[in-house]
């Protein structure tokens, strides 16, 4: 009896103890996050400076705008509302059954959802297929930045056999002969005359208005500070500092449009994907990749250029790892295009706790999608 009592009580007492540091933990915690919460209540300009490396090129995160009124142009401007129409018209394609909106699906996002593009006789592409929101931010095209302006863009995907497969010089004759579209464009350029420099110029001015919505992060940033939880809060000084985010991650829409690499060329494998490398000729440039934008993230995956992740948790573990390399063989050694990961790359000793805390921070960043309806195509 005597050792039963003795058992209970120590039992009692480790329980106790557990509760007294579980309870202990949550204060801590709570003040801890109260400190980060009043930091980040304050202006932009009195945050915590973010952990940028040497020659890291950065802006300060922003707030897009509240109310952008891009998308009334495809009702008032005539060669937007033009693009738009092509946008969606599947004979832009040689078989009359694919548009430019089978891969930028504005209901996904953009994008397909596909780890990689699917396009004429279901063919398969070799990328992911890149968003086409805030599009227009972009310097340089395509996950390698082949293209450097729409109109150069547009030529690839409407003639590749994988993609669209349309003989692009007939292009205005097989839309001349579609009434509807003589009247339209005779609206927007003063001529029923068809050309494709005109079918360029209207699916630019189109593309250029897909843009992001506002989300809970640009009510933060915008001073509704009572917008995020603690946890997202201290996502938010993470992606900052500790992660390392901001070194590529940064500005309004969270991305320094540049390129780089990480880790993931395959060099030499089954896989293999030369990156930039493929357009520039340098080898600094093998295996780097387009910096994507953080925008609806949640809604653009799977994500990277091959698609290969589709769970956030994974991509955090991913670059809390730093992406380490295997040392390199003799012949590596002696290659001068064996990649090279950036540099910015670094492990980053996250603990489980901050994991969750940064992947509830990336969550903010994504909002109330638009629901386009598509629009009647022209006969």
């Amino acid at each position: 009896m005597r050792k039963t009592y003795l058992a209970v009580g120590a039992i009692i007492v480790l329980g106790m103890m557990s509760f007294s540091y579980t309870n202990y933990s949550a204060q801590v915690f709570k003040s801890y996050t109260d400190s980060l919460r009043s930091l980040y209540s304050r202006s932009i300009s009195q945050w915590p400076q973010p952990t940028i490396d040497s020659g890291a090129v950065w802006s300060e995160m922003a707030a897009i705008p509240k109310d952008d009124t891009s998308w009334s142009k495809s009702d008032k401007d005539p060669v937007t509302r033009l693009g738009m129409f092509l946008f969606f018209d599947p004979k832009l394609s040689g078989s009359n059954q694919i548009s430019c909106s089978s891969c930028h699906d504005p209901d996904l996002a953009w994008q397909d959802g596909r780890v990689i593009a699917l396009g004429n006789d279901h063919l398969q592409g070799n990328r992911n297929t890149q968003s086409l929101l805030n599009v227009f931010i972009y310097p340089k095209l395509f996950w390698d930045g082949r293209a450097t302006s729409f109109e150069s863009q547009m030529v690839e995907p409407l003639s590749a056999h994988h993609e669209m497969n349309m003989d692009v010089p007939t292009l205005g004759e097989k839309l001349a002969k579609i009434k509807g579209y003589q009247a339209l464009f005779e609206k927007a350029y003063g001529s029923p005359e068809i050309d494709f420099d005109k079918i360029a110029k209207a699916l630019t001015a189109f593309q250029t208005t897909i843009k992001s919505r506002s989300t809970r992060f640009d009510k933060f940033m915008s001073g509704d500070h009572d917008e995020f939880t603690d946890d997202e809060v201290a996502g938010l000084h993470l992606f900052r500092t500790k992660a390392r985010c901001m070194n590529c991650h940064s500005g309004p829409y969270l991305t320094d449009t540049s390129f780089h690499n990480i880790g993931l060329t395959y060099y030499k494998r089954k896989f293999e994907d030369l990156g930039r490398y493929n357009i520039t000729k340098k080898n600094e440039d093998v295996g780097r990749f387009r910096t994507p934008s953080l925008r609806e993230l949640e809604r653009t995956r799977p994500w990277m250029h091959n698609g290969l992740f589709d769970n956030l948790e994974g991509v955090v573990n991913m670059y809390n790892s730093g992406m380490p390399q295997k040392p390199k063989t003799e012949e590596q050694k002696n290659d001068p295009m064996f990649p090279q990961t950036d540099r910015l790359l670094k492990p980053l000793n996250l603990t489980q706790q901050e994991k969750k805390q940064l992947v509830a921070f990336l969550n903010t960043l994504t909002g109330v999608p638009y629901r386009m309806r598509r629009p009647e195509i022209p006969k």
